[in-house]
C-alpha cells in the first residue's frame, strides 16, 4: 500500500504554504522519495533546498483529464516514492478523483483562506462540499480581524462532515477560540453548575468572552484564597491547576464579593453560588469577571483537588 497526503483547497488558500511547511518538518525528512503531484501551479513557488533536503521529486499534473490511475502509475514506477503528496486543484470536483487500488489514502486535509470562505460557500457551495466532505482536518488560515464569524464558519463545515478537525490560525498561530457550542455547559440553564472540568473551562472563556457570562448564575467547588488587602469584603474562590508541568502550578479564580468573609478560612473549600459581573477591579488593571456571593457554604474537598491543563 502507498500512503497518499491529499491536501486540497481553491487557489490562494495556503495549500503550498502548508505543504512546504510540512515537508521542511524534521518528521517529514525520512527515508526514502516523497512524491509530490501539482494539480495547480500558484503564485507560491516550492523552494529547492526544502523539496531537496526532503528528497522531494515534483510531477504537474495540470489536467484533470490527464489526472488518472495510469498516469499516477506511471508516476509511481518512474520515481519509486514511499509516500505521495497531491496537491488537489479546488476547482475540480473531489469526487472525481480516482487513485491506483493500491493507493491508500493516509490523511485528508483541506486549507481554507477564511477571508474568502464566505464568497465560495456562497458561489462554489457544492465543489466545497466535496473538498470537505471526507477531510480529517480542515485548517481556516488568515483569520484576523473574523473572530466573529468564525463560529458560524465551524457551523457551515460541521453541517457537512461532522467529524472533522477544524483549526483556525491568524498571524501568530492557532486561535484558541471556545466557541459556544463547545462549551460543556448549558448557558442557557438557570444555573451553570460547574464541575472541575467545566470550571476550568468556565475560568478560561470568561477572560476572553466574559459577556457570555454577566448576570448568569454559577454554583462550583473552591479552595479559599483571602487577599491581604480585602479587608473583609471579599474572597478569591478558585482551584490550584497544573498549565504545563507539575513545576507550573497556578491558582485560577475571580474575586467574589461576601458580605461574610469574616466567617471564611484560607484553604477552605466551599460551594460557592454566585452571579457573574463584570466591574473595575484592581487587581485587574481594568475590568473583568467579578462573582458577587449568593451562598457559600462549607464542603468537603474534591478527589481531585489540582486541575490539570497540561
Amino acid at each position: 500500500m502507498k500512503p497518499v497526503f491529499i491536501i486540497n483547497g481553491f487557489l490562494e488558500s495556503g495549500k503550498t504554504e502548508f505543504i512546504s511547511f510540512t515537508l521542511s518538518q524534521p518528521y517529514f525528512q525520512v527515508k526514502g522519495t516523497t512524491l509530490l503531484v501539482l494539480c495547480e501551479e500558484g503564485e507560491v513557488e516550492y523552494d529547492e533546498e526544502i523539496l531537496q533536503k526532503s528528497r522531494t521529486v515534483v510531477e504537474v499534473v495540470d489536467n484533470e483529464e490527464k489526472l488518472t490511475p495510469a498516469k499516477l502509475t506511471e508516476l509511481e514506477k518512474l520515481h519509486k516514492p514511499e509516500r505521495i503528496v497531491i496537491e488537489y486543484n479546488g476547482m475540480w470536483n473531489f469526487k472525481n478523483l480516482k487513485l491506483p487500488w493500491y493507493w491508500q489514502i493516509e490523511q485528508q486535509i483541506t486549507i481554507i483562506n477564511a477571508a474568502t470562505f464566505q464568497n465560495y460557500y456562497t458561489n462554489m457551495r457544492s465543489l466545497l462540499a466535496e473538498m470537505i466532505r471526507k477531510s480529517e482536518l480542515i485548517i481556516f488560515n488568515r483569520c484576523d480581524g473574523l473572530m466573529d464569524q468564525l463560529s458560524n464558519f465551524k457551523r457551515n463545515v460541521k453541517a457537512v462532515n461532522p467529524q472533522a478537525e477544524i483549526v483556525f490560525e491568524d498571524k501568530d498561530g492557532e486561535v484558541n477560540q471556545i466557541f459556544e457550542e463547545d462549551l460543556p455547559y448549558d448557558l442557557k440553564a438557570d444555573v451553570l453548575k460547574l464541575g472541575d472540568y467545566e470550571y476550568g473551562i468556565f475560568y478560561l472563556d470568561a477572560m476572553d468572552n466574559l459577556g457570555r457570562y454577566i448576570g448568569k448564575t454559577i454554583e462550583f467547588t473552591a479552595m479559599v484564597l483571602i487577599p491581604e488587602d480585602s479587608k473583609g469584603s471579599y474572597f478569591v474562590p478558585g482551584r490550584m491547576a497544573m498549565t504545563c508541568c507539575a513545576d507550573d502550578m497556578a491558582f485560577l479564580g475571580y474575586a467574589c464579593i461576601y458580605n461574610h468573609c469574616d466567617t471564611l478560612e484560607n484553604k477552605q473549600w466551599v460551594k460557592v453560588t454566585a452571579t457573574v459581573h463584570q466591574e473595575y477591579w484592581e487587581d485587574y488593571n481594568g475590568e473583568g469577571p467579578v462573582l458577587h456571593a449568593i451562598q457559600v457554604e462549607q464542603t468537603k474537598k474534591p478527589k481531585q483537588e489540582i486541575l490539570n491543563f497540561a
